[in-house]
């Protein structure tokens, strides 16, 4: 019996070709290195000498990268070390491109430890980035000149990777673990109301007499009204006011409290100056929660720019210097 060989299938998968930057991964960076340093300086002992490190580790990083290629780079006698051709056509192609890897490397550099500059993009809620991070921002830029701010204000918080955002400030209780959080002042909540509103109305003397009162509602970005916090014994009690007025905006809350309309719990940052002035009368104050904070948020603390470093403590300095803790200026125990 003939046993005839069938051809083989035209239709068989043809094989892969490598991928070019997969075949150069096992190729060592070090390897080239040390090939541009001899080829530059004409001898393994003077590459040695620039690169810091000894004649035999050149010696042996080059020997890799021949072996790694299957060519020979050098020509070597006792007296001089020449390029092979074959190290002539590989020094004209990668000795730009280590340049240009070195100067990446030294720019990293720079941007760690040499003059803060580059951008920087960052998010506030929209009350405390237009009332106390926006009017530092000018004095951050005559102290650090080449370093360009991208402020965004946004009382929905935006996310770090996604919306690109190097520095956020945060205010309120912080739940997420996977963010550096560093606490700069405590953030005071209290019920404030205007002298008018006094006159006409009173004051609540407790939590509960604030069903009595015309309360004015903050409304959150996500549609939910944001409860009313007091610490009463020890304990967090929340309370959802009825209210006629309701705002997504903090300002529009505080300018309908100062407009006599109502009464309202806001930030002590917002209301300051007003209480200072005596536009704003407190009341509740010793039922004044005190686990709430201003923080300024970012994702690592490894390897920061110096811009991201300077700006950090720039601004938790003057936020502290500022003097939002409102009820220690009035001379209030909360």
């Amino acid at each position: 019996m003939t046993i005839t060989a069938l051809p083989l299938s035209s239709n068989a998968p043809a094989k892969p070709h490598p991928d070019p930057l997969a075949s150069s991964f096992a190729t060592t960076y070090a390897g080239v290195v040390a090939f541009i340093a001899v080829a530059t300086e004409g001898s393994f002992a003077r590459a040695a000498d620039r690169l810091g490190v000894g004649r035999s580790a050149v010696s042996r990083s080059v020997q890799k990268l021949e072996d790694q290629l299957n060519v020979r780079l050098f020509r070597r006698t006792t007296r001089s070390t020449t390029l092979t051709h074959e190290g002539d056509l590989f020094y004209d192609r990668c000795h730009t491109g280590v340049d240009r890897i070195v100067e990446a490397v030294e720019e990293m550099r720079d941007l760690r430890e040499g003059a803060p500059r580059g951008q920087l993009r960052i998010n506030a809620a929209v009350g405390f980035g237009r009332k106390v991070i926006a009017p530092l921002l000018s004095e951050f830029q005559v102290a650090y000149p080449g370093v360009s701010l991208d402020l965004v204000l946004s009382d929905k918080p935006m996310d770090f990777i996604s919306d690109r955002v190097d520095i956020a400030f945060r205010n309120g209780r912080l739940e997420d673990a996977e963010i550096i959080a560093k606490q700069i002042v405590p953030m005071q909540m209290l019920v404030c109301a205007s002298r008018e509103y006094v006159r006409n109305h009173g004051l609540p003397s407790t939590v509960d007499d604030l069903a009595q009162h015309r309360c004015i509602n903050f409304r959150l970005p996500s549609g939910r009204v944001f409860e009313w916090e007091f610490k009463v014994d020890g304990q967090l009690r929340k309370f959802l006011p009825h209210a006629k007025l309701a705002f997504n905006d903090a300002d529009l809350v505080l300018q309908a409290v100062l407009a006599g309309q109502g009464i309202a719990q806001m930030s002590g940052y917002l209301i300051c100056d007003a209480l200072k002035t005596g536009a704003l009368v407190p009341c509740l104050v010793q039922y004044a929660p005190d686990d709430r904070a201003h923080y300024i948020c970012y994702l690592s603390r490894q390897h920061l720019p110096s811009r991201m470093r300077v700006f950090i403590d720039f601004m938790t300095a003057k936020i502290r210097a500022a003097d939002l803790q409102c009820l220690a200026d009035l001379g209030i125990a909360a």
